[in-house]
């Protein structure tokens, strides 16, 4: 049995409220009402509602393979936590481990199941892979082993034809997607290219992960939809290297995915400006390392130009409301983050926490 977290104080610049205020984490809640007794662990400075990284896999090990168990996931879990990561969102796993949701020392947990992919054409042992035929199944399926999110691969390298392309036809895709908010799941959806994204943000996906191909149409839809996007520019930054790699045997596709990565900035910041509701993700597993998503927030200020406090809120109390976990509200999580300096100033303080504080407990 897990003992009750004894009562915290915390006193310090509350953001986004901008108000140096006391608060006191009673277990896994907060409150503004003073509790006697109370130990104080953060004294000054700037309090962060927890950070997030909506889109990574604790499931995939580094080097793309499936991680070694649930222990591994846990692992790689608490590398994101010792970064003040204290939301996740597992954007598809190839192992399951739903024990973890309640693990005390385990950021908070929203789950994809397996990524759904097209036969043969995706990372090997990542996906479960089925025809057009199944899809709607498949992805229903996959529904009941999340808890509440779907992981759609909507395009890929299709080497007959040497380039991106579609995963499934796009009436399949379109199923897939009524399908699965029918099983009470919310789609992300993995895109690079420009077909296949356009499609399915009309299908009505829920995020538009990477989102490489999007037009200045397709974002629009995307803001009147409020359909989010979770660029994961630290994902996008490798596509040099893919791109190297696949030169030799598909010239085109190499030549896409450079073109792709060079708009890609101007991309994420005409959909910042267009109103669309973007979250912080890093893509970590496989390639990526876990614990980057301060990483990922500087990237979205320099590169996108976003400004540093609508930053914090995509990797902060946006993207916890976007999940559905409260922020330092009263009766909200007892997640939060303390700096020396406002991160508002400078982006780079993210990388220097002085209390980490996650569901109650100190873990810095």
């Amino acid at each position: 049995m897990t003992r009750t977290p004894d009562p915290l104080h915390v006193r310090g610049v509350l953001l986004p409220d901008d108000t140096r205020r006391d608060l006191w984490l009673v277990g896994d809640r907060v409150t503004f009402e003073p509790v006697p007794g109370s130990q104080t662990v953060a004294d000054g400075g700037f309090v962060l509602p927890g950070l997030v990284d909506a889109h990574c896999h604790l499931g995939i090990a580094p080097g793309g393979h499936p991680s070694a168990g649930v222990e591994a996931a846990r692992s790689l879990a608490l590398v994101d936590r010792d970064a003040g990561v204290l939301a996740i969102r597992d954007a598809g796993s190839p192992i399951p481990y739903p024990m973890l949701d309640d693990d005390p020392e385990v950021p908070r947990l929203a789950r994809a199941g397996r990524h759904v992919a097209p036969p043969k054409r995706y990372l090997r042992d990542i996906g479960v892979e089925v025809g057009a035929g199944s899809l709607a199944e498949e992805v229903t399926r996959q529904a009941g082993l999340g808890n509440g999110w779907v992981k759609l691969v909507g395009d890929w390298i299709d080497r007959g034809v040497g380039d991106l392309a579609p995963a499934w036809d796009l009436e399949s895709m379109a199923g897939a997607v009524a399908a699965a908010h029918a099983a009470g799941a919310r789609v992300a959806v993995h895109t690079f290219a420009e077909e296949s994204v356009a499609a399915l943000v009309r299908a009505g996906v829920d995020s538009v992960e990477h989102g490489t191909g999007l037009s200045g149409d397709d974002i629009a839809v995307m803001a009147q939809q409020g359909t989010a996007l979770v660029p994961t520019m630290i994902n996008i930054a490798t596509f040099g290297g893919i791109a190297s790699a696949a030169e030799a045997k598909f010239p085109a596709y190499a030549r896409h995915m450079l073109a792709l990565r060079d708009r890609f900035p101007s991309v994420v910041r005409q959909a910042y400006e267009a109103g669309v509701p973007i979250y912080v993700g890093s893509d970590a597993g496989g390639g990526i390392a876990h614990g980057l998503a301060a990483e990922e927030m500087l990237l979205l200020h320099r590169e996108a130009g976003i400004p540093a406090a609508d930053v914090l809120r995509a990797g902060s109390w946006g993207a916890r409301a976007w999940l559905g976990f409260p922020g330092l509200v009263e009766g909200g999580l007892a997640d939060l983050v303390v700096y020396d300096s406002d991160p508002r100033h400078d982006l780079t303080e993210l990388l220097r926490p002085r209390r980490i504080v996650l569901k109650g407990r100190v873990v810095l």
